[in-house]
């Protein structure tokens, strides 16, 4: 593609983009797990958009039930309307359907949790989890966001992308993050090679010290997004020896049996 045909293409795509929309999406996703409530000026913080446009978007998101309004803090929560889609979304996914029995068994097996996450962005969002009562693992529930870079799960997505695309990310990366660069990007070559000889992705205690995790990615035969699944637990229950002998090859199962049912379906 010359140059001309580079330039009509960003001119056809920048017309049909509607600014207004993006900004009220981006206000939306502003809104972290931990976030209960969030202020106009908290909101325009984490956004980069002017106050006086967050005022603006704030009120008719609100006005559209994906924003709820609390008079008492002059702040917002996300609204119902939020959930209903959200809700939408998740029972659409035959994959949380299928592996949930088997999620079930390896979480029961190895007294950790077992997820399934997806990414937005530069952070994996858990789609679904399981974890065994006595689980020691760190209790984190459907829509909790990771970091890509810097747990099992991420790593295993960043691995399964087409080339550009994991290049893109990691360039988005090291630009959120240069001072841990050199050591995010040794994380990541290292994973690169671990996914080619043993198919799984690794985080021991590089996200939190007393975790240790595997991911395996599942790429969907219909093209559609990466979807990844994990088993994370206490170091002492995931050891690395654990994880070669007998997790790894266990989680690597559950994927392949779900690819397999996906491909039926």
């Amino acid at each position: 593609m010359d140059s001309e045909d580079k330039t009509a293409g960003l001119q056809q795509k920048e017309r049909k983009f509607v600014t207004a929309l993006a900004r009220g999406l981006e206000i939306l996703s502003c809104f972290h797990a931990s976030d209960r409530f969030l202020g106009n000026k908290q909101i325009a913080e984490r956004t980069g958009l002017p106050i006086t446009t967050v005022t603006r978007l704030t009120f008719t998101l609100t006005e559209q039930g994906f924003l709820s309004f609390q008079p008492n803090i002059n702040k917002y929560r996300l609204g119902t309307a939020v959930l209903s889609l959200s809700y939408s979304l998740l029972a659409q996914m035959d994959v949380r359907r299928i592996a949930r029995p088997l999620m079930q068994a390896l979480a029961e097996h190895t007294q950790a949790a077992v997820n399934i996450g997806v990414r937005d962005r530069l952070d994996m969002v858990y789609v679904d989890t399981y974890r065994n009562a006595s689980s020691y693992a760190v209790q984190l529930d459907v829509g909790s966001q990771l970091p890509v870079a810097s747990t099992s799960m991420g790593r295993a997505c960043l691995v399964a992308l087409p080339e550009q695309e994991r290049l893109e990310l990691m360039e988005e990366i090291r630009k959120q993050d240069e001072h841990n660069w050199p050591r995010i990007k040794d994380a990541i070559d290292q994973s690169l090679i671990d996914y080619r000889e043993r198919g799984y992705c690794l985080s021991l205690g590089d996200w939190r010290k007393e975790v240790h995790a595997i991911a395996v990615p599942l790429l969907p035969e219909d093209g559609s997004e990466i979807i990844v699944f994990s088993c994370s637990g206490a170091s002492f229950q995931l050891s690395p020896e654990a994880i070669e002998t007998d997790v790894g090859p266990r989680l690597l199962n559950l994927v392949g049996n779900v690819k397999t049912a996906l491909s039926r379906l």
